[in-house]
């Protein structure tokens, strides 16, 4: 559910990393991160009764899909992502927790033919839809996969999250912005929905909003311990994704952050605070004709 990753559910580049063992640990440490605000995001959802039949689509390692089962332990998911790897952590922490039987793993190319959707009462789609080269389509799939009465949720990311103060490093003032201003320009050539309103393609779909919010998080680094591997993994991930495009004085600046041994290290700053925003739309289908 992060964009700290670069381009996320199995895209993007690694850092030092041919098999994506670092993508999926940022999932894992942004499902720590935003833990809180993942909880109350669950309980905000406008549902009665308890729900059977959930889709996670683009479901990483399972950061959607275990705060549903929090919320919804009668449930059964159906977990969706184009990346097996991402999908075998999911598994493996399903069988950790008693809930294997609860959990179906079933990787697929979500802008493919066949997307095996099923007739869900609940689908949750975090951070994935702005990947999809057609979002549209899969938005009237979801109209017409869901049960009567079912409900979408769409959680999207506004861009690459900050870590530091605006004058750190001190030695390159201002280096985050310039960063994540590279990362979303070259985002916006291979994800144009990133960011954007997805409110027009709800009702062009077929959907009316429920429910909606947009939060703004800060999350500080002395409330998380995870925070300094969360930027760590993060900026690795950013620098080998943009330094082609860095200057040379912001990207050994960027390399200093990034040196787990160095005095310069994300891992050993104590001012770090995670800043993101992310819009979520809870949608129903509309009557039909």
């Amino acid at each position: 559910m992060s964009d700290a990753h670069g381009h996320g559910h199995g895209h993007g580049h690694g850092h030092g990393h041919g098999d994506g063992s670092d993508m999926a640990e940022v999932l894992d440490l942004d499902a720590v991160v935003f833990g809180e605000y993942l909880a109350d995001l669950v309980s905000w959802l406008p549902v009665a009764g308890s729900h059977r039949e959930i889709v996670d689509l683009g479901a990483g390692t399972g950061v959607g899909t275990f705060a549903l089962l929090d919320r919804f332990p009668d449930a059964h998911v159906t977990a969706l992502d184009s990346s097996p790897a991402h999908l075998r952590r999911l598994q493996e922490k399903a069988d950790g927790s008693g809930r294997a039987g609860q959990v179906d793993v079933l990787p697929c190319d979500l802008d493919g033919e066949q997307v095996p959707l099923g007739t869900p009462d609940l689908v949750w789609a975090s951070a994935s839809l702005h990947h999809l080269a057609d979002p549209e389509r899969m938005l009237r799939r979801l109209r017409d996969a869901l049960a009567p009465g079912g409900l979408l949720v769409v959680v999207e990311i506004d861009g690459f999250p900050r870590f530091l103060p605006d004058d750190a490093p001190a030695d390159s003032p201002g280096l985050e912005v310039r960063a994540r201003a590279v990362a979303d320009r070259r985002a916006a050539e291979h994800m144009p929905h990133r960011g954007g309103d997805f409110a027009p393609l709800f009702e062009a779909t077929g959907f009316r909003i429920e429910a909606q919010r947009h939060d703004a998080l800060e999350i500080e680094g002395s409330r998380s311990a995870a925070v300094g591997r969360y930027a760590f993994a993060g900026l690795s991930r950013l620098r080998d994704g943009i330094a082609a495009d860095l200057s040379a004085e912001d990207r050994a600046a960027l390399d200093r952050l990034v040196d787990p041994d160095g005095p310069g290290s994300v891992l050993r700053r104590d001012d770090l605070v995670v800043r993101t925003s992310r819009p979520a739309w809870a949608v129903r289908p509309t009557a039909r004709d």
